[in-house]
């Protein structure tokens, strides 16, 4: 499902440019559930937003879903995602201006399909929340909008699911209302997941952890990811 070598990404900023990852290798089997853990700053966003295609790697190759991203441009990128990727932020990312089922609907609206509004309401239910389709974000609990959030990001029925710090903005107990439900749908619909996280306790969740450390990655535990750069696991087949 994934599959990453030799991977850079080099970024400006006021500063010069900033070299975040580091020739990172990575292989995720379809239908599992990776962790990327680590400290703040070492490149875990960035690793997720390349694999999303939303950063393109400066080096290396970057391969999701059967298609090679280094070569196509923002138009190729975008239709990508629409077809194989959803995104779980932890800042929500709702529209304010929008009610529950006009967000989830708006990946659909934006490209285009047809009955954007009866699926969004589907993806609603599914997560509890049928009873809040025209309330606005700003009527929404945090977990209430992460749950929009994620109803958002399952609504094109994606390959893969990229979560990011997903309860990072939610308390103890909503947080973990919110990740029962991210594990129960994707499960549901044997979806790849890649999850970063600060919590140790949510990473052992996942059949695999690996460990972002100043733009370098290597493997914490036994699983179906593969960190090539790794002479324990390259070659294992896993």
């Amino acid at each position: 499902m994934i599959g990453i070598r030799d991977v850079h990404l080099e970024l400006q900023s006021q500063a010069g440019k900033v070299h975040i990852l580091k020739g990172v290798d990575l292989d995720v089997r379809r239908g599992t559930s990776t962790s990327v853990i680590g400290p703040s700053g070492s490149g875990k966003s960035s690793l997720l937003a390349v694999i999303g295609g939303i950063e393109k790697a400066t080096g290396g190759s970057v391969r999701v879903a059967d298609t090679e991203l280094t070569g196509l441009d923002e138009d190729e990128l975008a239709l990508f995602r629409r077809e194989h990727v959803g995104i779980i932020f932890q800042s929500f990312h709702l529209v304010p201006t929008m009610t529950a089922v006009e967000n989830v609907a708006l990946p659909l609206e934006l490209a285009g399909l047809s009955g954007a509004s009866g699926r969004a309401a589907e993806r609603l239910d599914e997560v509890g929340l049928s009873h809040r389709l025209d309330h606005y974000p700003g009527q929404l609990s945090g977990g209430e909008q992460q749950r929009v959030a994620l109803a958002r990001a399952l609504v094109n029925d994606p390959e893969l699911l990229l979560a990011d710090e997903p309860t990072g903005n939610l308390d103890s107990d909503t947080g973990d209302q919110i990740i029962d439900l991210l594990f129960a749908t994707r499960s549901h619909r044997s979806t790849t997941l890649l999850l970063v996280t600060h919590d140790p306790a949510l990473a052992r969740l996942c059949d695999n952890t690996v460990t972002m450390r100043d733009g370098h990655l290597s493997a914490d535990a036994d699983g179906d990811a593969d960190i090539s750069a790794e002479p324990s696991l390259a070659g294992s087949g896993r």
